[in-house]
């Protein structure tokens, strides 16, 4: 078994998909994936940076060549980086302006979930408020 093919295993697993579902999000056959995670077939350069993003790894992860499943996330010891850290969390959901403030998306919003959003607002302002303080 290959480097590649432990590491989709392991990666799946993790995640709690099925074979079938990850060939779904590659657009693939399920026996293709599966030749995958046999170590029959090697997946393309394509197929490696879609798993890489739906895993979060990075390439070097997936291909067995680095044990540092992302290496954008790792900081130095006090370090920290506030706007790196939110840039990469922009990144991992894909949220960017227009996405965001996508108004038919919100127009459809249940009131629970406004009542959800409102929470989230307030906890916002409430850690800002904190972070002032300080």
């Amino acid at each position: 078994m290959s480097n590649v093919s432990k590491r989709l295993k392991e990666l799946r697993k993790a995640h709690k998909l099925s074979q079938k579902q990850v060939s779904e999000i590659l657009g693939i056959s399920e026996s293709g994936y599966g030749y995958y995670e046999q170590g029959r077939n090697e997946p393309s350069i394509e197929m490696i940076k879609k798993l890489a993003n739906k895993y979060d790894v990075s390439t070097d992860y997936l291909l067995g060549i680095s044990d540092i499943k992302n290496p954008n996330f790792v900081q130095e010891p006090n370090e920290f980086n506030s706007l790196k850290e939110i840039n990469y969390l922009l990144e991992k959901y894909e949220i960017d302006d227009m996405s965001f403030f996508d108004i038919e998306k919100w127009k459809s919003m249940s009131p629970e979930q406004i009542k959800e959003l409102e929470s989230y607002f307030q906890y916002l302002v409430q850690k800002s408020n904190q972070i002032e303080k300080k």
